[in-house]
């Protein structure tokens, strides 16, 4: 080899020595590298992934505003104003935003019997003999829970109502479980000194829809109106106006400890909605993958329970 050969030579060694360094650390093989080896690497790859996690913030962000439990409210949805209505609004408000063709109520608290009235008679229902009762739901509601009936009975598992009113229920029903909460709490709380006589007599002559308010500034004192007396009166029963079974869009099932009969019902729309009403199951009628979009949030007890409550 002569001399100018040579030099040749050496020149396209240095240039594809060159190239191949190059393009072995080339954008478009980061991804398939061994880090571990290269380690002059691992600044652009943390900075690459913290773009990507800023992004990933940003787009949730973004999903958020548009997926967010309040937009997914019926149209014309009244919001709540009060702190009360606020409160009952947080605890009951996944029935608001309920689809699988069920119509949701478009208030916190409906105001009397013909309020309630005026609604249900809007809605397509269908009544069935479930148990040992006839029920009335809406219609899609209805058929989900029957779907879910014969799917548990191929497992031999039962689902069954709770009672006589575990599907829906008047006004006039949610007055007397109300009451049932209200008058001995008002004896009670008077007979401790903690409320004169005057103040409980003023408060039972009110309506429930005006009881409520005052009940829940007594709760702020710790003046409970629960059963036990030991929390507030919304963990105990529904006031009126405001359950679910007003809509016909709630059930409360026997077999609520079961986790094969809570999968069946949420296979069908069907899920725990009130964390401290375990029986108590609200048709939202989408599959559990798709309740996020809806704006709310899991719930997870330790018993396997999943409750899906607003994420407000």
């Amino acid at each position: 080899m002569n001399f100018q050969h040579l030099i040749v030579f050496l020149i396209a060694v240095t240039l594809f020595t060159s190239c191949w360094s190059s393009a072995s650390t080339s954008p478009a093989n980061t991804n398939t590298g061994d880090y571990s080896s290269s380690p002059s690497r691992t600044p652009a790859i943390a900075k690459t992934n913290s773009s990507n996690a800023n992004l990933s913030e940003s787009n949730t962000k973004m999903t958020e505003s548009k997926t967010g439990f309040t937009s997914n409210l019926p149209d014309g949805f009244q919001k709540p104003t009060d702190e009360a209505a606020t409160t009952l609004f947080k605890e009951y408000g996944s029935v608001f935003v309920a689809r699988g063709g069920a119509i949701p109520p478009k208030k916190v608290v409906f105001k009397d019997a013909a309020d309630v009235s005026a609604f249900q008679s809007t809605l397509s229902t269908t009544t069935e003999s479930i148990g040992r009762f006839q029920l009335e739901l809406q219609a899609p509601a209805m058929k989900a829970l029957k779907d879910a009936i014969l799917e548990a009975k191929a497992q031999n598992l039962s689902i069954t109502p709770r009672d006589k009113d575990a599907a829906k229920r008047s006004y006039d029903e949610t007055i007397e479980l109300w009451a049932s909460r209200v008058d001995p709490a008002l004896k009670h709380w008077v007979g401790r000194g903690k409320i004169t006589q005057a103040d409980a007599d003023r408060i039972k002559a009110l309506s429930p829809y005006e009881q409520l308010p005052e009940i829940f500034k007594l709760e702020a004192k710790s003046i409970w109106f629960s059963k036990d007396l030991q929390k507030s009166i919304i963990y105990s029963v529904a006031p009126p106006g405001t359950s679910q079974h007003l809509s016909m869009l709630a059930f409360d099932v026997v077999e609520h400890n079961k986790n094969a009969v809570r999968a069946i019902l949420a296979k069908h729309g069907w899920y725990q909605t009130v964390t401290s009403d375990e029986p108590h199951f609200t048709y939202l009628g989408l599959p559990e993958s798709e309740l996020t979009g809806l704006g709310l949030k899991l719930i997870a007890a330790g018993d396997g329970r999943r409750f899906w409550v607003p994420d407000i």
